[in-house]
Parts: C-alpha cells; structure tokens; sequence
C-alpha cells in the first residue's frame, strides 16, 4: 500500500512538471485599437514549436476579453494568457474556437482554469464530434506530434454553441459569426468584430501555408473564402499565417480553385490521381514557398478526385 501511494504521487508530481514546462513568449501585433493576433509559426506541431502553429487573437472590450482559437496546448494557453496580461488586467469573459482541429482549441484549458465562469463557444458540430471522440484524438496527436510537449492537456470542451448569424455583443463590442457549411472542416466558424472591422477566418483560410483537407471540400472552401471578402472588413486574420486586407484571402482561394479546375479536367481525361501531379506544377507555382506544398499537394489532388467524383455541388 505504501508502494502505490508513492507511485501514486510520482505520477502526479511528473504529470504536473510536465504540464508547468512553459511556452516561449512570442510577440503580440495589434491589428486593430483593441484587437490583437499572435502569429504562430508555420510548421507542423513538432518538439521544436511544442505544438504552437496558429494565430491566437484577442479582443479588448470594455468589460472583458474575448479569446479565438487560444492553441493546441494547456502551455500554449498560458502563453497566451500571459500576452493578454501585458495589454489589460481585463478578465478573460469568452472564448471562441473556430473549428474541430486540436491546434486551435485545446488551449481552452488554460482560461478555464484562469477564469471558470468563462463562455467557450464553437459550431454546435464541433462539439458534438469533441464528445464523440475527436478531442480525446487530438489530444493524443498533439502528444505525439511534440514529443509529449503537450502532455499534461485536457480537452475543455465549449459549452455554448453558437451557428451562422449567431450575434452577439459584450463589453460594448458586437460579434457576428459565420459558418460557411462544407469549408475547411464542415465545423467551420468565422468572427466578424464589428466595432474593429476585423473578421477571425479559422482555417477557411490560410495564408503562406498549405492545411490539411482531409475533414472539408474545396468547392465549398472556396466560396467560404468568397464570403469572406463580401464582408469587407480592413482587416482579415487567417488560421495560419500572417494577417492583412483581402488580398491574404485571394490567393488560397485560387489555390483551392485550380486544384478543383484542374482535377476535373484531368478526370475526365481518364487520369488517374498519382498521374496529375506532374501536370497540375505549372499551375502551382505561386505555391511552392508555402509550408506544406511537399507534403499536402499529393493528398489535395486526391482529396479533390474524390470530392470531384462526388460531385456534391
């Protein structure tokens, strides 16, 4: 009995070392008067970033914060949280996760700890697929990607949801939400912040950066890109990538178009999918320097054979 008890508070003390390693400060860029963005690094989840690869942002209203996609990790959460203190001493008052993806939202546990009466708010399909199953997935992937840089993460999963034309206004700032339907991961929302002229794009759009299609369509990606650009904001914060007018939005749109165009035409030349690759370079040009190009393209045009086959729209 003595042995378990000792092992018992070995485990404990080694799971809560673990879960204290700290992330590295990265810096804050503000966007707009009360609005700001930590643009995370472009590669995958790796020991090196400790999972750290999307851009967290936050919004200073007159009462609170509101937190979008506060990262992939408890760690990358406090991180977060410490950046936000350097700004206001405001309590943390909502958090919203734009899609299922782990990297976005697995940070919620920090402010939950931090700030226990805080609103977590997602598309009512992202949660339901966390319950059903994805969060326990992607904290085990995050675990794995880092090394265990992540360990010592829970997955807090939001409790309100919130769907297209959902508003709402706090601390004198309205939030209108977006959700596209079939995009990036068929969970999708963005933020409009009204009083900033700033929309939050999640993964619908990236910028510099090439995403995993696996959970979306590329026809539907891309009219969510489109929508985007119909709202007008000054200022767009993609899932990855650095932040800017509608031009950041322009070019993944494109790439999501001739990957679509360019499939399609192939197809119905009797190509199989191993066999467009060569043919569809020339095309992607544009697209070489961006992260994942290597690594992703030969999925995408799978992905979109598939998709194309299907023909869903």
């Amino acid at each position: 009995m003595k042995f378990f008890h000792m092992f018992a508070l070995f485990i404990l003390v080694f799971s809560t070392n673990i879960s204290a390693i700290e992330v590295k400060a990265y810096p804050l860029k503000k966007i707009a008067d009360n609005a700001y963005v930590i643009h995370g690094p472009l590669a995958q989840p790796n020991k090196k970033n400790q999972g750290f690869m999307n851009n967290p942002g936050f919004v200073v209203t007159k009462t609170g914060v509101v937190v979008i996609d506060p990262g992939s990790s408890v760690q990358i959460g406090r991180m977060v949280l410490k950046q936000i203190k350097t700004v206001t001493q405001k309590p943390v008052t909502h958090v919203l996760n734009t899609h299922i993806h782990g990297d976005h939202w697995l940070g919620n546990q920090a402010f939950a700890e931090a700030f226990p009466k805080v609103m977590i708010m997602a598309h009512p399909d992202m949660i339901k697929r966390a319950k059903n199953g994805a969060a326990k997935q992607w904290v085990s992937l995050m675990s794995k990607l880092t090394l265990g840089a992540t360990d010592g993460t829970r997955a807090v999963i939001p409790d309100k949801a919130i769907n297209d034309k959902h508003t709402f206004k706090t601390g004198g700032v309205e939030f209108r939400i977006y959700a596209p339907g079939k995009a990036h991961s068929f969970t999708d929302i963005m933020i409009e912040v009204v009083e900033e002229s700033v929309v939050f794009l999640g993964d619908n759009v990236l910028y510099k950066r090439l995403p995993r299609m696996d959970d979306g369509t590329f026809k539907g990606n891309a009219l969510a890109c489109q929508l985007a650009i119909d709202i007008g904001a000054k200022t767009y914060v993609p899932g990855h990538g650095p932040s800017g007018d509608k031009n950041i939005i322009i070019p993944f749109m494109n790439y999501l178009k001739i990957i679509y165009r360019e499939v399609g035409i192939h197809s119905e030349a009797g190509l199989a999918d191993y066999e467009m690759k060569p043919k569809m370079l020339s095309k992607l040009q544009d697209y070489f320097s961006w992260s994942g190009f290597k690594d992703e393209l030969g999925k995408h045009i799978s992905l979109a054979v598939l998709e194309y086959e299907r023909d869903e729209f």
